[in-house]
C-alpha cells in the first residue's frame, strides 16, 4: 500500500516536498515512480527511480527543478519540487512495481497511491 502525503498550496517560485510511504516489505525492491494529472488532462509522467535508487529518469518539464530521492529504511519516496510553476498545479501519485526500472509508463506499475495536491499559485 502507498499513501502519498505532503502536498499544499504554494507560490510559483517555492518549494514543496512530497512523500509517498509504502507499508509492507521488501521496499527495497520495488520501483517508485511519480506522476501528475492536472484537471482536464491525462496523467502524465514525472520521475522515476528504479528498485536500487541507481537509476533516474525526469521529464523534461521538471529536469532540474525535481529531485526523487528514496529512503528505505523509512519505506519512503520523497519528491523535492523547486522553482515551482503554476503549470505543475496537479494530483501527484506514486506507484510502484517489485524490480522494476525508471518506467515512465503508467502500466508497467502495479501498486498506486491515492495522490496528493499540489497547487502552485501565481
Amino acid at each position: 500500500q502507498l499513501q502519498a502525503s505532503g502536498g499544499g498550496l504554494v507560490q510559483a517560485g517555492g518549494s514543496l516536498r512530497i512523500s509517498c510511504a509504502a507499508s509492507g516489505r521488501d521496499f527495497n525492491t520495488y520501483a517508485v515512480g511519480w506522476f501528475r494529472q492536472a484537471p482536464g488532462k491525462e496523467r502524465e509522467f514525472v520521475v522515476a527511480v528504479n528498485w536500487s535508487g541507481g537509476s533516474t529518469l525526469y521529464a523534461d518539464s521538471v529536469k532540474g527543478r525535481f529531485t526523487i530521492s528514496r529512503d528505505n529504511a523509512k519505506n519512503t519516496v520523497y519528491l523535492q519540487m523547486n522553482s515551482l510553476k503554476p503549470e505543475d498545479t496537479a494530483v501527484y501519485y506514486c506507484a510502484a512495481d517489485q524490480w522494476g526500472s525508471t518506467w515512465s509508463n503508467t502500466d508497467k506499475y502495479g501498486y498506486w497511491g491515492q495522490g496528493t495536491q499540489v497547487t502552485v499559485s501565481s
